[in-house]
């Protein structure tokens, strides 16, 4: 009887001490959630990890870090190439259009090129989670650096292309390792990523409206790779699934003891065959070829066109028009990135039309300078960066619950290449574009 007593106790004291190791960081299994009816979610709800604050946070953070050089480069895009920047000339023409020699559509491709080979690259090279996730940190530090010290257009290009292969290879790296995460943690990446656009062009924008030159808010921005190293050694919850957890003194959440639990690890731990991965290669252009529309018609826009929109008579020069052009369009990624788990969007070709739409008109606009306000600009351009924001999270919302966890990592990782090959094709029809448009008369009075 007393044996009995005691065997309760100690029972009860193992429930009180694994309860409380949750709760310090929130943990609650998707399993014990109600179904809200979306298929896409109760799909694979039995098989999703615990979820925890501190994973949701991390991501959140590390996809602002991760975007956050690569958004700096293209708001500073046009002082880059401006003769404050790099004593370059504004094009001589018969026109007024107030263009810099190069097109921003020039910086666009440095920032996008090297992370489209880098992504290409990435799930052919069998490397370390962790050192994919130091480069990446380097190539960010090493991007602020030679930009804001650079004495030549050939340097401030070469920092360009280090934040380009530093967000290429952290966006790759971070989207597969979010599938040993909660579902939760896409959204919170996503949203991250969203918000990097809003701060990032918004700190540019205002610290040199406050006084700072392009070069030192440059320095600034270095506080960005620190937050990343921070947020990836002492934040994030590595579970003991993924890959290299074991080491470098990381966090690793704790391991479940179940056999259910371990009979999942293990199976999700099998890597996928050629033949397996050709197999569901055929599966991804249902998913890519929207995203890169709408990609395309986005950076066509933002790089291509909208420095050639521009109003004199205002209280803002040219280059503040485009600076702050860049901002109300990182409000409207943000908005949307930060609202897949209020409403879930399947049908991404709506976004694409739309998006396609958008391209349309802002060439019209370009090319004939119609428009009356400024303020039909900020709202266009508004609507232009919501719709790229939503194509981008759903696109990954539906990638993550329609595919197991064997096959999640790797799609996760090879849909990431559609963005940037969208990105690529619009910065090399921007430079064309560009010259084009001109040599052609100046902007409304």
């Amino acid at each position: 009887m007393l044996a009995g007593r005691q065997d309760s106790h100690v029972q009860y004291a193992s429930l009180l001490t694994s309860s409380a190791e949750s709760s310090e960081d929130e943990l609650f299994s998707i399993d014990q959630q109600p179904d809200d009816g979306r298929s896409a979610r109760s799909s694979t709800s039995s098989n999703q990890p615990a979820r925890s604050w501190r994973n949701l946070a991390g991501f959140w953070l590390l996809g602002l870090c991760n975007n956050y050089a690569y958004v700096i480069m293209l708001s500073a895009a046009h002082d880059i190439l401006s003769d404050d920047f790099q004593e370059t000339e504004l094009l001589e023409d018969g026109g007024d259009r107030d263009c810099n020699l190069t097109s921003t559509g020039a910086i666009l491709l440095a920032d996008v090129v090297p992370a489209l080979v880098a992504k290409l690259v990435s799930p052919a090279v069998d490397v370390h989670t962790h050192i994919r996730v130091a480069v990446t940190i380097l190539f960010s530090a090493v991007s602020f650096l030679l930009v804001g010290a650079s004495v030549s257009s050939a340097m401030a290009y070469t920092g360009v292309v280090a934040a380009s292969l530093g967000s290429g290879i952290g966006e790759v790296t971070f989207l597969a390792y979010s599938a040993h995460f909660h579902s939760d943690v896409v959204s919170t990446w996503s949203s991250g990523t969203g918000f990097s656009g809003v701060l990032g062009s918004f700190s540019y924008a205002a610290l040199l409206s406050a006084g700072l030159s392009p070069r030192n808010t440059l320095f600034v921005m270095l506080i960005c790779p620190a937050i990343m190293t921070l947020t990836y050694t002492a934040l994030l919850r590595h579970p003991p699934s993924a890959p290299g957890c074991s080491c470098c003194g990381l966090a690793a959440a704790p391991a479940r003891s179940t056999s259910v639990s371990s009979e999942r690890s293990a199976a999700s731990s099998v890597p996928l065959s050629r033949q397996e991965k050709l197999s569901l290669l055929r599966l991804l252009p249902a998913f890519m070829v929207p995203l890169g529309l709408v990609y395309f018609a986005e950076y066509f826009i933002n790089q291509g066109l909208v420095e050639l929109i521009w109003f004199r008579n205002i209280w803002l020069s040219h280059s503040d028009q485009y600076r702050w052009l860049q901002v109300i369009y990182q409000v409207g990624v943000f908005l949307s990135r930060s609202s897949v788990n209020v409403f879930h969007i399947e049908r991404i070709w709506i976004l694409t039309a739309l998006q396609m739409a958008n391209a349309v008109f802002f060439f019209y606009e370009a090319y004939y300078l119609f428009l009356p306000s400024y303020w039909l600009v900020v709202a266009l351009v508004l609507f232009e960066g919501v719709l790229g924001g939503a194509a981008y999270v759903n696109t990954f919302y539906s990638v993550y619950h329609k595919f197991p966890g064997r096959e999640r990592e790797f799609i996760m990782g090879t849909v990431s290449l559609a963005d940037s090959m969208g990105i690529a094709v619009a910065g090399a029809i921007s430079l064309p574009v560009h010259d084009a448009l001109c040599t052609l008369p100046g902007p409304r009075l």
